[in-house]
């Protein structure tokens, strides 16, 4: 797809009258039916670490025409949510279960508690597998930080090759450099990376290498599982250059801008206050590295950029196999702007005043580091303040100001169950199917949604057992009404948790804790920002939720995070 098919000017007429502008060619291509009806592919496309209002038809400023087009010939959800964090994420995602359940509570550690093994348990399928069995070809390209078993020799029980694909490309540990990253596979063999390497160049090229080259008339599903833009700040000279003084006017300039974007797009009620600048963050003009940091910006946008050229270039392969009008595609991101400051911290290291010399990685030498020690041709990787980021040897986050832009206008970051941690865009694209052009749909929606939807369009069986082990149900529902604008009961809640932090949302009522703090009652039609905690004026709704959440978290093996984190200290000492 041509990387200026779709000007941000006319996305905006386009969603504020309801005309899209935009369509994509393409004629339906002869899948499989079952029962009568056709069955689409389905290509999951997701993100890492990236805000709600980054990228253009959320807000953002960044170049993304090819999202942008997607949505203005598709859907835009509102209010669709992540569980705040990278692998419960995916585990919640893969399996239409709540990430607990799924035996991924937190991260890779396990804390010897079911909900906690970090590792994806034989108590779940992924939606590979259950595709898998509905004869579906299954692919995956880029991350899949579902097992702490990431390195030679280790066992391959839980990766992609395992869980139901029948072709992996990507890494299975949850971050590391785009020019050099560790865990690097191609289906169960670890490899090096090429000439001229970056990571999500090479996980755009296998997707759309595993749509052309499948073969037969049934379905397939596609899970697309980008790191950009998850630190380190890297992207090829070209895209960076491309965003050279975009970011001069600082954090708080950019903020307000997106959120005067937010609001003519209809994403956001005008009624709902801007969040204050973190109390982290300082004021733009009081910033002493605004040239540093003004680069690590510029770098988390080209890599944004690049992401979207390579979503332009999955799409062009479905609509030269005729296919694209019979593929329902997804985009998501997995959880909030990310705050970290991961090697973006005191002075410069190495210290640049005693050279070191290093010794160059062997061509065949597999990369075993999150956070590699030297480029591959021997140079020093840096960290640290004031170090420029994007190049190989360069280790830097775009950090906490940036961050608070990326979530504009909500509170708080990935880690947080606020607004601004488990709120993601979710664009729907299925011209056979979905024929609205560029509308809003407001009805909350989760992660646990995707399986759901995903059984429903591709008439498959959800099982009850699978090879010998029981099954916990789906905990989501199917998205298909709503496509048609209409409302999908959800009685019983949607809940978060990831380390203390816990939610509970029903209808427009939230009920929200930051550990170790105390529960705070937000009505999410009124104040989606979070702004006004009703928990004193409302206790009859404060009461309900926090019954809902208790009975919750007793049967999906969330544990109090105290206690849960006690236990590991305790055992670490022994």
């Amino acid at each position: 797809m041509s990387r200026h098919v779709f000007d941000r000017r006319d996305f905006l007429r386009s969603v504020g009258c309801g005309v899209a502008v935009f369509a994509f060619g393409g004629c339906a291509g002869g899948l499989a039916r079952k029962g009568g009806v056709r069955r689409p592919n389905i290509v999951l496309i997701m993100s890492d670490d990236m805000g709600f209002s980054d990228i253009g038809c959320y807000g953002g400023e960044i170049d993304t025409p090819n999202l942008d087009g997607l949505a203005a010939n598709g859907l835009r959800f509102t209010q669709f949510y992540n569980t705040a964090r990278c692998c419960p994420t995916r585990g919640s995602l893969m399996s239409g279960l709540y990430q607990h359940q799924a035996g991924v509570g937190h991260m890779m550690g396990d804390y010897g508690r079911e909900g906690y093994r970090g590792d994806l348990n034989d108590k779940c399928v992924t939606i590979a597998e259950v595709l898998k069995m509905a004869g579906y070809g299954t692919y995956m390209a880029g991350k899949w930080h579902l097992t702490p078993h990431t390195r030679p020799g280790t066992p391959q029980y839980n990766w992609p090759r395992q869980r139901g694909f029948d072709r992996f490309f990507g890494t299975i540990h949850g971050a590391g450099s785009f020019f050099d990253p560790n865990s690097l596979t191609l289906d169960n063999k670890l490899i090096v990376p090429g000439e001229d390497f970056y990571y999500t160049d090479a996980i755009s090229d296998y997707a759309c290498r595993f749509v052309k080259e499948h073969e037969g008339d049934d379905p397939f599903f596609l899970y697309v599982s980008y790191t950009a833009a998850h630190w380190p700040m890297h992207a090829r000279p070209e895209d960076i250059a491309k965003y050279k003084g975009k970011y001069k006017g600082g954090w708080d300039a950019l903020r307000k801008e997106r959120h005067e974007r937010l609001k003519e797009m209809g994403l956001v009620d005008p009624r709902w206050e801007l969040t204050p600048r973190d109390k982290g963050v300082p004021a733009w003009e009081d910033e002493k590295m605004k040239e540093w940091n003004e680069r690590r910006m510029e770098v988390y946008a080209a890599m944004v950029d690049s992401m979207d050229q390579g979503i332009g270039r999955i799409v062009k392969s479905l609509e030269d196999k005729g296919q694209l009008e019979d593929t329902l595609i997804f985009f998501l991101q997995d959880n909030g702007g990310c705050a970290e400051e991961s090697g973006s911290r005191g002075p410069e290291k190495p210290d640049p005043s005693r050279p070191v010399e290093l010794k160059p990685m062997g061509p065949d030498e597999l990369q075993l580091n999150m956070r590699p020690k030297v480029t591959r041709d021997g140079r020093p990787v840096r960290t640290g303040m004031g170090v420029m980021p994007g190049a190989t040897d360069t280790y830097i986050a775009y950090g906490r100001g940036w961050a608070n832009a990326s979530n504009t206008p909500f509170r708080l970051y990935k880690h947080w169950v606020h607004e601004g941690g488990i709120s993601t865009p979710l664009i729907v694209h299925w011209p056979g199917r979905v024929r609205a052009k560029g509308e809003l749909r407001g009805q909350p929606g989760h992660l646990i949604d995707i399986m759901a939807t995903s059984v429903d369009v591709a008439g498959a069986n959800y099982p009850v057992e699978y090879k010998g082990n029981e099954i916990i149900p789906m905990q989501g529902r199917s998205l298909v009404p709503v496509f048609d604008n209409k409302p999908i009961r959800r009685d019983e809640g949607l809940f978060w948790e990831h380390e203390g932090n816990r939610a509970v949302r029903k209808g427009d009522w939230k009920l929200v804790s930051r550990y170790p703090g105390k529960w705070e009652l937000y009505n999410m039609k009124a104040d989606r920002t979070e702004m006004n905690d009703l928990f004193e004026e409302r206790p009859e709704i404060a009461k309900e939720l926090v019954e809902m959440y208790n009975d919750w978290a007793g049967r999906s093996f969330v544990v109090p995070w105290g206690e849960l984190t006690r236990k590991k200290k305790k055992k670490k000492k022994k």
